[in-house]
């Protein structure tokens, strides 16, 4: 088995709710398996280090985490049109898988929330998309091929997955969110699987 990381930061629990679904659809490809984990919050105080694992949820990522993955799929909120402090500051941190080339040639995906139509999902995809060509890592977006795209009237995009929270930032997963969010999951795990074969 190969694992793909699905690594997210969720605040309100919309882009975790994508999280899963990426998860299911790494795991709808043979011989792939999705290992989620997420990112601590950060602080403009000085606080105690958060602990190793969390309260609730998946644990925390490590570097090491993102070594040994046959291929990424990142997820944020939107903040002002780029992805949120804690994913920033966790990738900010990867000097030295940069440095080592831990993470050239795998396949990376990226998926985001917003809490409006209009609220950024596009440009944050973009920019979290960034240091992961620094890192030679190969970008999979969703294709219009994906025909949940060509008819969602909620999120989508074809840079990534993406879901509109609505006011409360609570709203449900419409059925094309949740079926772009398992079709980028797939897309990254079945590329991963078959430079896998060729390695």
């Amino acid at each position: 088995m190969h694992d793909i990381l699905v690594l997210y930061y969720s605040r309100q629990g919309s882009t975790a709710a994508l999280a899963r679904h990426v998860c299911h659809g790494v795991e709808s490809v043979p011989g792939m398996r999705a290992k989620l984990r997420t990112v601590p919050p950060v602080s403009a105080t000085v606080e105690a280090p958060a602990p190793a694992v969390p309260d609730s949820g998946p644990p925390y990522a490590t570097q090491e985490d993102l070594a040994q993955c046959a291929g990424l799929v990142l997820g944020s909120p939107t903040r002002f049109g780029n992805m949120a402090a804690p994913l920033k500051y966790f990738l900010d941190g990867t000097s030295a898988l940069w440095l080592s080339g831990a993470l050239v040639g795998k396949p990376a995906g990226v998926f985001t929330s917003t809490q409006t139509m209009h609220g950024g999902q596009e440009s944050t995809l973009l920019t979290m998309m960034l240091p992961l060509l620094h890192h030679g890592m190969v970008l999979v977006g969703l294709p219009f091929s994906e025909a949940a795209l060509g008819t969602t009237q909620a999120g989508g995009t074809p840079y990534g997955a993406s879901h509109v929270a609505g006011a409360s930032g609570r709203a449900e997963l419409a059925d094309t969110e949740r079926e772009l969010a398992r079709a980028l999951g797939a897309r990254v795990a079945a590329l991963a699987a078959r430079l896998c074969r060729d390695d």
